[in-house]
């Protein structure tokens, strides 16, 4: 039984390659490409969606440019969405969501940090009334 190890240059290289595959999958045009051309029926590349699972890890997410791509690798792990983007209507919905979230996300983003910092700002307590008796 002979283990072959990965060089540092080989490791760099798939480290590369899955991350560049991995941020196409937030692109619902390619999905439906793969679709259309019968990738996501594959077993050995529906393995592979699994494998890739690994990106969601805290020290391989931090170099994702579009984090988007993350839910669409879940939603790939369904095979009932595998199917869906085989229509190219599908795809086109995902798509159009996905631009609505992107124009309205730095508004809405604002807003629930107002909001936040708002909750968290002590609560400011009314000065005690200087007329009160004591007994």
């Amino acid at each position: 039984f002979l283990s072959v190890m990965e060089t540092d240059e080989q490791a760099r290289n798939r480290f590369q390659s899955e991350l560049e595959f991995v941020q196409c999958l937030a692109n619902p045009n390619y999905l439906n490409f793969l679709a259309q051309r019968g990738f996501l029926r594959e077993r050995t590349f529906i393995n592979y969606l699994k494998y890739l699972l690994y990106w969601k890890e805290p020290e391989y997410a931090k170099f994702l440019k579009y984090p988007h791509c993350l839910h669409m690798l879940e939603l790939l792990q369904y095979e009932h969405f595998r199917k869906e983007l085989v229509n190219a209507q599908c795809a086109k919905f995902i798509d159009e969501q996905q631009l609505l979230h992107w124009q309205h996300y730095s508004r809405k983003r604002t807003r629930l940090q107002q909001a936040l910092a708002e909750q968290q700002q002590p609560q400011q307590q009314p000065p005690p009334h200087g007329n009160a008796t004591a007994k």
